[in-house]
């Protein structure tokens, strides 16, 4: 099992799918997308009958390209890495990072498997995913995602990212992160996770070191008197909270995977979560419903 922390700051063991679910999944898709390609050949060669060769060509090749191309990537964009196929088969496709994907990692993985799916007949995307650790294909590492089965809550040992201290939250509503890798978030959750285990000074010594990477690359320098565990925890709610805008629409993010509409109702976690709790529950460190420690345990206030 593979300990991920997702886009919405939940720490999940993540299984990575392995051959022959993936395999199945593909199948399913490739005949979903097949049929609608035959069919929609048939409609445009009735529709382009008049036209000459080089027309028909150009029509028959513009509609391979966008049915068996743009079509899957398409779907994996808007669905957040469910196709059909994976939909059946219980898979998704995320980040390395555990996040939900974006059209540029879709359209990565679409464009690879044109050459190691299509064109191989899946030889090239079976060898790779054998010997990949992870079960990835070319597609996936050039994209940066894993396929995995539907996420599911990791054991008891394993613990949420602390929510930042309340002074913090939304202070960096404006803070551009565009330019933060996949790579650097997830490392700043792991040390978040992890950070009540490590030696004081080791921690501290991680935290400012990955503060000054986040710095970087934001170009906004961390307030001042803020500590630097308090500056990641603050900056990764601020993206999880944009994350689950994205894809729920309106609302606030009170705690860790936590996600309340704006329209009101009870607080509900971000769709496909497993343990799911009632309206006015959380979800602990071991995805089950109920209380948890102190919100802001490990930070302290400046000054």
């Amino acid at each position: 099992m593979s300990e991920l922390v997702t886009g919405d700051a939940v720490v999940l063991g993540l299984r990575p799918a392995r051959l022959p679910s993936r395999a199945l999944a593909a199948a399913i898709d490739l005949s979903v997308t097949f049929t609608v390609f035959i069919l929609i050949s048939i409609v445009l060669g009735i529709a382009s009958a008049s036209l000459d060769e080089a027309a028909v060509a150009a029509v028959g090749v513009a509609s391979f390209l966008l049915v068996l191309i743009g079509g899957p990537v398409a779907v994996e964009t808007l669905s957040h890495g469910r196709s059909l196929g994976k939909l059946a088969c219980g898979l998704r496709v995320v980040r390395d990072d555990g996040g939900p994907i974006r059209f540029r990692h879709a359209l990565v993985r679409g464009a690879m498997g044109l050459a190691e799916i299509l064109m191989t007949f899946g030889a090239v995307a079976s060898i790779a995913s054998l010997v990949s650790a992870r079960g990835r294909r070319l597609g996936d590492v050039f994209a940066g995602t894993l396929v995995v089965r539907e996420r599911v809550t990791a054991s008891g040992r394993s613990m949420a990212v602390p929510p930042p201290p309340p002074w913090l939250v939304g202070r960096f509503s404006q803070l551009d992160l565009s330019a933060v890798p996949d790579e650097l978030w997830l490392a700043i959750r792991q040390y978040l996770t992890r950070m009540q285990q490590l030696d004081p000074g080791v921690g501290r010594s991680i935290a400012e070191r990955l503060a000054g990477e986040l710095v970087s690359r934001t170009g906004t320098t961390a307030p001042q008197g803020v500590p630097a565990a308090a500056f990641l925890a603050a900056v990764v709610h601020e993206r999880q909270a944009r994350d689950a805008r994205r894809v729920f629409g309106p609302g606030r993010v009170e705690g860790p995977g936590l996600f309340v509409p704006a329209a009101g109702g009870g607080p509900t976690l971000p769709a496909g979560s497993a343990g799911a709790p009632a309206p006015g529950g959380r979800l602990d460190a071991a995805g089950a419903a109920g209380g948890g420690g102190s919100p802001s345990a490990g930070f302290a206030p400046p000054g």
